[in-house]
């Protein structure tokens, strides 16, 4: 895919050259009647969007050059005819002059837009690091356009007092909009995790900081702005885990010699920000989470991605039975498998991160199973 890419873009490139070349030959061989005039001014308007301002007017030149060399092969042909083709493609390579400064000026303005775009995301989402609270921890995000940062998904791990606080989400909505959401559950998040002493208590601060948001944005309607949110507690030393799930897909359990448990709630439950369409208690679901495993926590980017037939991707079908060394290898080689499945993207961003309970004395590198089958 990549060289093919490529060697189109050589082609694009090398296209303003050929028409110039190739009219001229067809003008120099045909009647006078017979003009290449619309070769050479396509010319530099195709150069403008791929060349600098300099090689958009050399094509230009170059073109003007093959009008007057054409002249003397055709012995000066009527004056009025030639002077005409030589201001239409003087006129034509002004104007690829113009729309190339256009272009690169754009090109510039995208090219902050982006930084700007990155930098937000970060500060709003910055990486976890890889030693939390003597857990391993790595953590993705995949934006489903190239270049693109700004997006829904969201994912946090805290140590706190009451052991080690993670959040995977999902916002409803994409760009500036959905950031500010996100950043309104992270925030809360992070102030909830260290002061609440119940995982049950830190989801009803997030219920409530999405309510006054809700408030603030009066345009702000509940069904436009709810977040699907999954919240953990990893107590220090018991060998589990406590999990809430507000409408995420279900995380999975990647056992040390590749079994694999899917964690689905005892009881499901809304979404956050959907209050207004009933109230339940939450309830954590307890799970073991033995030493030598890895908690997989994903968005619907991951589980709704589809090949070239439309099938969705089945995480725990690709995984079950494989072994990894540790966190970082399980989300490279899960990224890398959806590439594969999917053609090369998706069409929703997605947000991976993944916890690890190491062994105690375990060796540094084990035994990767690859996932494809």
């Amino acid at each position: 895919m990549r060289q093919r890419t490529e060697g189109e873009r050589r082609l694009v490139r090398a296209l303003p050259v050929l028409l110039i070349v190739v009219g001229f030959i067809f003008d120099a061989s045909t009647p006078p009647e017979l003009t290449a005039a619309a070769l050479f001014a396509g010319a530099p308007v195709i150069a403008a969007p791929f060349y600098s301002g300099r090689a958009t007017a050399a094509v230009g030149v170059g073109s003007l050059v093959a009008v007057v060399g054409l002249w003397f092969i055709h012995d000066l042909p009527n004056l009025g005819e030639g002077a005409s083709e030589l201001f239409t493609v003087l006129t034509v390579g002004g104007l690829a002059l113009v729309i190339n400064r256009i272009l690169r000026r754009s090109g510039e303005q995208l090219a902050s837009a982006r930084v700007i775009a990155e930098t937000a995301q970060r500060a709003v989402l910055p990486t976890p690091a890889s030693r939390i609270g003597g857990l391993h921890v790595a953590a993705r995000y995949e934006a489903a356009q190239a270049d693109a940062f700004i997006g829904g998904d969201l994912f946090a791990v805290q140590d706190t007092p009451h052991g080690v606080r993670l959040i995977v989400g999902d916002v409803r909505g994409k760009g500036l909009q959905a950031v500010e959401a996100v950043a309104v559950v992270i925030g809360a998040f992070r102030e909830a995790a260290e002061q609440e002493s119940s995982l049950e208590a830190v989801a009803q601060r997030l219920e409530r900081a999405l309510a006054r948001e809700g408030t603030r944005r009066d345009r702000l309607d509940a069904f436009e702005g709810f977040t699907t949110a999954l919240l953990g507690e990893i107590p220090r030393g018991d060998g589990t885990v406590r999990l809430v799930n507000r409408g995420h897909p279900e995380p999975l359990m990647l056992h040390a010699d590749g079994a694999l448990d899917v964690l689905v709630p005892a009881e499901p439950a809304l979404p956050l920000g959907m209050a207004d369409l009933g109230v339940w208690p939450d309830r954590s679901d307890e799970r073991s989470f033995p030493a030598g495993a890895t908690l997989l926590f994903y968005t619907d980017g991951l589980s709704e991605a589809r090949d070239a037939e439309g099938v969705f991707y089945n995480p725990r079908a690709r995984l079950l039975g494989a072994i990894f060394p540790g966190p970082d290898e399980v989300l490279d080689a899960l990224v890398d498998d959806v590439r594969r499945y999917t053609g090369g993207g998706t069409n929703d961003d997605m947000a991976l991160l993944a916890v690890n309970r190491p062994i105690e004395g375990q060796p540094d590198r084990r035994r990767t199973v690859r996932i494809v089958k």
